[in-house]
């Protein structure tokens, strides 16, 4: 299960609650770009319109050894598929609870190409300096930990 893209920042910036695992639709010539590590996710986001998830603002850039394709755009809208019970309880859980939904990676699963998407609270200022300190907390004790062996 090799993993395309992640959204690095993702983590950092929201406080995950739940993941997902959807489909995406692409055409063919994404799907080779894909695959071969053209895919970026950073500030890419998801929303629901109507009933249906869109995956927006995700670049995937043209396969190089493809023909020139007239009128492409990188970065169009693509719809994510989930069954529509995952689709109802993530439409209730960012109404109610003010989440947003995250893209964190692209990676197969068989033949397919999947989308790893997550309910998530934005993170305040303190909380990030939070995180920051815990990771060189948890840095420096490795340090440590390696030298005393």
């Amino acid at each position: 299960m090799p993993v395309y893209a992640t959204n690095k920042k993702a983590r950092f910036d929201y406080d995950i609650r739940q993941t997902f695992e959807a489909g995406i639709s692409l055409s063919g010539q994404e799907v080779k770009s894909a695959r071969g590590g053209h895919i970026s996710l950073s500030g890419s986001y998801v929303v629901i319109h109507g009933d249906q998830p869109y995956l927006l603002n995700a670049r995937i850039s043209p396969y190089p050894y493809a023909g020139h394709l007239e009128g492409y755009e990188p970065e169009r809208s693509r719809i994510l598929l989930l069954k529509q019970s995952e689709i109802d309880y993530i439409k209730r859980k960012t109404d109610a609870e003010g989440l947003t939904i995250v893209p964190l990676s692209v990676y197969t699963k068989g033949p397919k190409i999947k989308i790893e998407i997550a309910l998530g609270k934005g993170k305040k200022k303190y909380d990030k300096r939070e995180t920051i300190k815990n990771r060189e907390n948890e840095r420096e004790v490795k340090r440590k930990i390696k030298y005393n062996e």
